[in-house]
Parts: structure tokens; C-alpha cells; sequence
């Protein structure tokens, strides 16, 4: 952790606040090597950063006082990233690295390659605890919005063309004839599509292309989806 992340049950008062969540009890006193006195960096879900003094640590709660929120959580990127389900071992790491990166919106969507079984992992549900874990890695306060989309079709046709509006979007695609690095010389897109593992399939290009997504390759390797995410996010961070 980056960042002590706060929410407004923490908060006794507006200057101060108590931690029994026991995975941050536990950071603070094996990583953080915590003490009463220390000033930790804090930040208030949804809000502003800053710092906040402990004043009582135990096994069981922390107890911060003299909160003060005074800077503001870094810029969002103007991206959101349409992600086939992935395997989900891979979920839980794309989903924090997406967060930390400062990624706007994650659409999870269905494709022919995802396994139907993905759609009922249980670590579906913990989406919330994986996006926490990626804001206090990126030090951020400001949550991206992420949004389940099952069925391809009407996805992309009904709900694709709203998201790209005035800018543009392109579909990470291994067999792709032009390449990513190419198309974004003018200008980055608003809107990347990657697949799953092996991509997606023809009927699915075509479809994103007829609502004006370009695909582009990396190159002539094929990556893992993970590798690909974050290899494509690069191109975006300052």
C-alpha cells in the first residue's frame, strides 16, 4: 500500500478516524512498521489526499488524528478499456493494474474465446476489493467505473458507439496488417478493445469495425493478455 485508503465509516470526525480492517492493521505494523506518533499518507475514497497522525495502534484498530485532505488524487487518463473476461487468475491483476494506471472506465465483455465459466468466478464479486488494491498502489483516491457487459452484439452495437463519440478506438489484434504504434501518431484513441487469450474472432473484428474500431497489432509476437494491457497502457502514462 501506497496509501492508507479511507471511507466515510472511518470517520469519527472530520480530523479523525479508526481502521479495524485487519489486512491494513497488519500493513501498518509488519510493513509499515507503524508507531504512535508517525504521520502516514492518507487519502478519503472519492476525495482528496493527505496525511493523518496515529495515535493508537493495536492488534485490533488504529486510531488516526489531525487529518488534513488538502491535495488533489492525480489526473484519470481519457481511456476507457473494453476487456474480454479473462481467466480469472488474470483478472484480479489486470483489474489493479488497470486502477493503478488511472484507467476511466473497464467494460468487461463477453467473446467467443471466454469461457462461459468466468462469467460465474466468485472473483467476479470482489471487483470492488481489486480496484481498492489498484488505487492504493497508484496512489489515487477516485475510483474507475466498471461495467459487465455478457452479451457482444449488443454491446457493441447499442452501447460502443456512445463510448467512442467524437474520438476514435482500436482493437489490440495480432493478425492485424497495421500496427498500434502507427495508428496512434496522430492522436491516442479513447476507447482500446484487447481479447482474450488468442483474441477475438473474425465475425467479432468485423463487427467492432463496423463501428469504426481499427485494429492494429503490437508486432509479430503475440503477448498474453496481461502483457498486452499493460504494454498498451504505456503508451498513455506521461
Amino acid at each position: 500500500m501506497n496509501i492508507i485508503l479511507l471511507d466515510d465509516a472511518n470517520f469519527i470526525t472530520d480530523r479523525m478516524a479508526v481502521i479495524e480492517d485487519q489486512a491494513v492493521i497488519r500493513h501498518l505494523q509488519s510493513v509499515l512498521k507503524a508507531q504512535t506518533g508517525d504521520v502516514l499518507k492518507l487519502g478519503k475514497l472519492g476525495d482528496r489526499i493527505g496525511q493523518g497522525k496515529v495515535i493508537e495502534l493495536s492488534h485490533r484498530h488504529a486510531i488516526l488524528s489531525d487529518i488534513t485532505l488538502t491535495a488533489s488524487p492525480p489526473n484519470k487518463l481519457n481511456l476507457t478499456v473494453i476487456l474480454a473476461l479473462p481467466r480469472p487468475k488474470v483478472l484480479r491483476r489486470l483489474i489493479m493494474d488497470m486502477t493503478a494506471m488511472g484507467v476511466d472506465h473497464i467494460v468487461l465483455i463477453n467473446s467467443y474465446r471466454t469461457d462461459k465459466s468466468y462469467w460465474s468466478s466468485p472473483l467476479l464479486s470482489r471487483l470492488d476489493e481489486f480496484m481498492l488494491e489498484g488505487l492504493q498502489q497508484g496512489v489515487d483516491t477516485m475510483p474507475p467505473k466498471i461495467t459487465l457487459a455478457k452479451r457482444f452484439k449488443p454491446f457493441v452495437q447499442d452501447d460502443l458507439p456512445s463510448l467512442i463519440g467524437d474520438g476514435s478506438a482500436i482493437v489490440a489484434h495480432p493478425y492485424a496488417k497495421d500496427r498500434f504504434g502507427q495508428l496512434i501518431q496522430q492522436r491516442l484513441p479513447q476507447v482500446l478493445v484487447v481479447g482474450a487469450e488468442g483474441g477475438f474472432i473474425p465475425y467479432e473484428i468485423e463487427l467492432l469495425s463496423s463501428v469504426g474500431v481499427q485494429a492494429a497489432s503490437l508486432g509479430d509476437r503475440i503477448l498474453r493478455t496481461e502483457a498486452a494491457v499493460n504494454a498498451l497502457l504505456g503508451r498513455w502514462l506521461p
